[in-house]
């Protein structure tokens, strides 16, 4: 039912005749030792989630044999695991963690009494979900439908930095109605990536019941109209698998997807295509009896009391990013004339691209915006890493960030409402893995105007909170843009760049010179000081900063001064440096922000975990969806324009 294509197979065989010792050299065992590691691994997989009481056994005995013929072929060493030639291995439906660590264990890339023991358990790299770092896992997953957009990532970074690795991505039946998918497909052929191979586990089980029940998918005919080559085999037959990832691996015109019909809890006679095992851990007395089908030694006591003595203490690293990049951040570009951040991040990154040309590869992603993010200059500079996604930001999000992880200085570009809000998840697992993605966020604020309240990006700070790894950047004018940009590309880490689309007057020093200029440094926690004096301490960052810097000039000219602070880093921020301009003073914040989201979050606890005397605390910004208008007039609406900063101003005296 499931037999090879008989032409390309002969093609296979006489390839073989002639390089044999080219085809054999990557299997670690041969595939009869694999039928043997196949049992023992299910006994692996039914002994650490009985031990933890939870987990996924069911999908992890029909993935089981998909697992070990993968890391049998692909290019992993277990004395090197980490090496940066090595081939990628994401496993897109992350649940199936049970049967990963028991190829892995088995196959002498850790100890697999560790894996069985610490499965679950809060001291152990082992999670619930596979673990980035761990030998052979290459993503943390679980959220399904982002494993194959990861895989597209590493596979087009392996084409720009032009490495030979192949990359697999292991997936499921359940997790292909996903739209994400969908999208990674067609970007993967568009691509021609011919260094990518999913395996479908197509066991039609889900937690619900048959996944041709929930909603029926024709995941081979999905496939071939994208334009994959598709292959169909029996999963749980070596020979069939082993095969077909030959057959994958001789492709040249683009990706291949090999569909693997399996069956869940295979082997275990009451387990076998039954939906109650999807998710749920075995009894003793089950246990018992799935062992000893399995012909396997019932040892479980020996875990039982192993995991006891796990140490309570927090669990070590499992990943530490060892990317490096040398990078020419060339020459500061300086603005003294009204122009928009966004022009002066398009400046910056054609001209990062420009310098670097011969020594790093620097890859902009783009969806179908790029004349408004302003990656146009990228692109004649740098056509061939300019990578067009078209309207995918889940995908393209996901892709940006495998992308990162590979060597690839990456820049994501986007409207702030697809860039953040839209793709938080796939932002949030590019966070959890420590991606160094650089995102740029254009149009934020009620700055995009008349498009309306479906597209002002009003949350980015508060959505940037909720991330561990990620600093988020707002700068105040062009010059600071380019300097944070230039900044971004040298520093290690994800980062979130944010800016509006108006166009803005250069900040200027008292004596009438640029501020941020050429001898300008940024760093995260730097607050800038633009004016002193007065009772009033104005605190702002982003396209406000304009605004708010004008009614300061003004209100100086009338003899009133003002303290203004540019925040250009609101989370990251050091308030004590600007401890004298805060104490028994009137603050004031001003932003084009959701108001209580903002950076009132940030001074409030600083005030307060300080002890900080205050004369009064006011915080002026966005308090509901805005309605379609030009920008200046939404600032109006919303009480945060010059005129009315001034009269908000002049009531403090």
């Amino acid at each position: 039912m499931f037999g090879l294509n008989i032409v390309i197979k002969i093609k296979i065989i006489l390839h073989r005749m002639i390089n044999i010792i080219e085809e054999e050299i990557f299997l670690k065992y041969s595939l009869k030792e694999l039928e043997k590691l196949s049992n023992l691994c299910k006994g692996d997989i039914l002994k650490m989630t009985s031990l933890a009481n939870s987990g996924h056994p069911g999908g992890s005995m029909s993935s089981i044999d998909l697992y070990l013929s993968v890391f049998n072929r692909a290019n992993i060493d277990p004395e090197k695991p980490f090496d940066e030639n090595r081939d990628r291995t994401i496993i897109g439906h992350g649940h199936t963690s049970p049967g990963v660590y028991a190829a892995l264990g088995r196959m002498n890339f850790f100890d697999i009494d560790e894996a069985i023991t610490g499965f679950r358990h809060y001291s152990s790299v082992f999670e619930g979900h596979v673990n980035r770092g761990i030998p052979a896992i290459e993503w943390s997953t679980g959220n399904l439908g982002q494993g194959l957009s990861v895989g597209v990532g590493m596979a087009l970074a392996a084409k720009l930095t032009n490495k030979n690795y192949r990359v697999y991505v292991l997936s499921s039946d359940g997790e292909s109605p996903k739209g994400q998918i969908a999208e990674a497909r067609r970007t993967a052929k568009k691509e021609k990536l011919n260094n990518l191979t999913v395996l479908i586990d197509y066991n039609d089980i889900q937690i619900s019941g048959r996944a041709r029940d929930i909603l029926y998918v024709n995941i081979a005919e999905e496939y071939k109209i994208s334009g994959w080559n598709v292959i169909e085999v029996d999963g749980h037959d070596f020979n069939q698998l082993n095969e077909a990832l030959i057959m994958a691996e001789n492709y040249k015109l683009g990706p291949t997807a090999i569909i693997a019909h399996t069956n869940i809890g295979k082997n275990v006679s009451f387990m076998e295509n039954k939906p109650d095992y999807h998710g749920k851990a075995l009894s003793a007395a089950e246990l018992e009896k799935a062992l000893k089908e399995l012909n396997l030694e019932n040892d479980f006591e020996k875990y039982v009391e192993a995991r006891k003595k796990l140490n309570i203490i927090d669990k070590k690293e499992t990943f530490n990013s060892n990317i490096s990049y040398d990078i020419d951040t060339g020459t500061p570009i300086i603005y003294d004339s009204k122009t928009d951040n966004r022009s002066a991040f398009g400046k910056a990154i054609a001209d990062l691209a420009k310098v670097n040309k011969d020594k790093n590869v620097i890859a902009a992603v783009d969806c179908d915006l790029s004349p408004s993010v302003k990656l146009d200059d990228f692109k004649k500079v740098s056509p061939e890493t300019f990578v067009q996604i078209g309207i995918q930001e889940h995908n393209a999000a996901a892709l940006a960030g495998a992308m990162s992880s590979c060597g690839v200085l990456t820049f994501f570009a986007d409207f702030g409402v697809f860039g953040l809000d839209e793709v938080f998840n796939q932002q949030r697992l590019n966070d959890i893995n420590k991606a160094e993605l650089k995102t740029v966020l254009t149009h934020c604020g009620t700055d995009v105007g008349e498009d309306g309240k479906t597209h002002h990006a009003i949350n980015y700070l508060n959505l940037a909170r909720s991330f561990y790894n990620t600093k988020i950047i707002v700068p105040g004018d062009p010059n600071q843009t380019d300097r944070v940009i230039r900044y971004v590309a040298k520093t290690k880490g994800n980062f979130i760049v944010v800016m509006g689309r108006s166009k803005i007057d250069i900040i200027k020093k008292e004596d009438g010179e640029v501020y941020f200029d050429e001898n300008y440094e940024y760093s995260p926690e730097k607050l800038d000081i633009l004016r002193e004096g007065g009772e009033v301490t104005i605190l702002t960052y982003g396209s406000m900063l304009d605004v708010a810097f004008k009614a300061v000039e003004h209100l100086k000219n009338e003899n009133i001064l003002v303290n203004l602070i540019n925040v250009s880093s609101p989370i990251e921020a050091d308030f004590s440096s600007v401890k004298p301009l805060l104490e028994n003073k009137h603050i004031m914040l001003f932003e084009d922000h959701n108001k209580e989201s903002g950076m009132i979050n940030e001074i409030s606890k600083y005030l307060l975990k300080n002890s900080i005397n205050i004369k009064s605390i006011n915080n002026y910004g966005i308090d509901k969806y805005s309605p379609s208008g030009e920008s200046k007039d939404l600032l109006q609406y919303f009480g945060i324009d010059k005129e009315n900063i001034v009269k908000k101003i002049k009531e403090k005296f």
